[in-house]
């Protein structure tokens, strides 16, 4: 899978012809509503059979050939390198698929026991539908050995339509977990229209995961945690409540997401979560907690001070940063999951919680903001697809901020009135991608379900292999 980004003149013609591919692979991955109008600056996946790597500080031919499996000349054939010490930071190569000549005797299933890959991938990379006409002589095409991750999703849609989402999704998918049992200051919950999402989840081998939480629209939480967190007796009827409607309705996981926690409050929580675990974990049941963005243990504010970074990777089974809403929907306009700031988030995480237990919050959805902005003004929220129709209708020129790694652009509408869009591209997605192999990290969990981005989806199945527990 390459990216490649739109040119003033450009046509999908030209690049389809470039590429050796044709304009309906390139529009049905792209899910390009017009092949025929294209913006500049936009950036497309295009469906290639071979991986690329983006060059990092301090990275060698050898080190990258290594890590592939491949030797440093294929790397440099593959790329025509004049000069292959000659490589820099940011410099994306094309990485070699490995090739098989089928002997006799050997089955798709040998080979791909072989080479450390699945049928289904030797069947996709090779365009076969006939996996049983595969003859000796045969030279296959080796899909490259992708890192394993665990990949979670939140939907705050409920019923049918939630379902929907996750069985579009299910194939990406570990884990799903609807948005959420509200709890109450007696220890009960607020419950949520999620049986058909349960369903889909298990009918797509997603593992329903149950999230918990003590703020509303309208309410920050604050004073409901310092009740429930302030009494045992409240605590053991919440837990009580919990596992009755894990079990009822068929949760196998736990996902507890306590905001605006006060400070003073901190050690409670740590102890509650303790307690859950205690609980739960005899149960069969695992646990996992949502954290704020920090950045440092003295980080000040009501988001931050409370969630205990050490603690929860201590008592949790994994821990979701949410690693996004910079660009918050009230503030000013800017990159919602800026990749500058998630670095700085993820180098104080894996200094107090095991990489294995760490999942980067990732947002898919985009937002556009009126200019000048005015406080507390609420910015439009909406898809990716969305925010290239815009572009398209306005005749915007897509730029991209080298240091958030993010797209953006700025129209004016028939009101005359300027706006502002920040959104995720095939290029942000990549950047994203390319820092969960880096880090080492668990995996990624999407805010949220319900906002298309077909090149999302294709890139995250193009550098990963998503563990299936079902």
């Amino acid at each position: 899978m390459l990216i490649h980004v739109i040119q003033f003149g450009e046509t999908l013609r030209a690049i389809a012809r470039r590429y050796g591919v044709t304009i309906q692979q390139i529009a049905a991955a792209n899910q390009l509503e017009n092949p025929n109008q294209l913006v500049a600056g936009l950036a497309l996946v295009i469906p290639t059979p071979y991986q690329t790597h983006t060059v990092r500080y301090g990275e060698t031919l050898w080190m990258i050939a290594r890590r592939y499996g491949i030797t440093v000349q294929e790397i440099v054939q593959a790329n025509q390198l004049n000069d292959p010490s000659l490589i820099y930071p940011g410099t994306i190569l094309r990485i070699p698929a490995k090739s098989h000549t089928v002997r006799t005797g050997e089955s798709l299933w040998q080979i791909a026991q072989n080479y450390g890959t699945s049928v289904q991938e030797i069947l996709r990379i090779n365009q076969i539908e006939q996996p049983n006409l595969i003859y000796p002589g045969t030279v296959l095409t080796i899909p490259v050995t992708k890192p394993v991750i665990d990949v979670n999703a939140y939907t705050i849609n409920t019923g049918e339509t939630g379902a929907s989402e996750v069985r579009e999704a299910g194939e990406f998918l570990t884990y799903s977990s609807p948005f959420a049992y509200i709890m109450r200051e007696d220890g009960g919950l607020t419950s949520i229209n999620d049986d058909a999402i349960i369903q889909a989840s298990f009918d797509e081998r997603v593992v329903p995961m149950m999230c918990i939480t003590n703020f509303t629209y309208r309410d920050p939480g604050s004073r409901l945690a310092r009740t429930i967190l302030s009494s045992t007796q409240i605590q053991d009827r919440l837990l009580t409540n919990i596992l009755a409607t894990m079990r009822e309705k068929g949760y196998l996981g736990l996902n507890v997401d306590f905001e605006n926690v006060y400070i003073e409050d901190r050690t409670l929580y740590n102890q509650f979560l303790q307690r859950t675990v205690d609980r739960l974990h005899p149960a069969g049941f695992f646990v996992s907690t949502a954290l704020a963005p920090k950045t440092s243990a003295e980080q000040k504010g009501l988001l931050y001070e409370a969630h205990d970074y050490p603690a929860h990777g201590r008592i949790v089974d994994f821990v979701i940063l949410m690693t996004y809403e910079w660009g918050y929907r009230l503030g000013p306009p800017q990159a919602i999951s800026p990749l500058n700031q998630i670095r700085r988030v993820l180098d104080y995480a894996v200094s107090v919680i095991p990489r294995s237990k760490i999942f980067m919050g990732f947002q898919i959805y985009a937002r556009d903001w009126l200019l000048p902005h005015v406080q507390g003004q609420e910015a439009e929220t909406f898809s990716e697809q969305e925010a290239v129709r815009r572009a398209l209708q306005y005749g915007a020129v897509i730029q991209y901020d080298a240091v958030s790694q993010t797209p953006f652009f700025r129209y004016i509408d028939e009101q005359g009135r300027s706006h502002e869009v920040w959104f995720e591209d095939a290029r942000s997605a990549q950047a994203k991608f390319d820092t969960v192999k880096e880090y080492g990290l668990r995996g990624i969990s999407y805010w949220v379900l319900g906002y298309p981005y077909p090149q999302n989806w294709q890139l995250l199945k193009d550098n990963f292999s998503i563990r299936k527990i079902l």
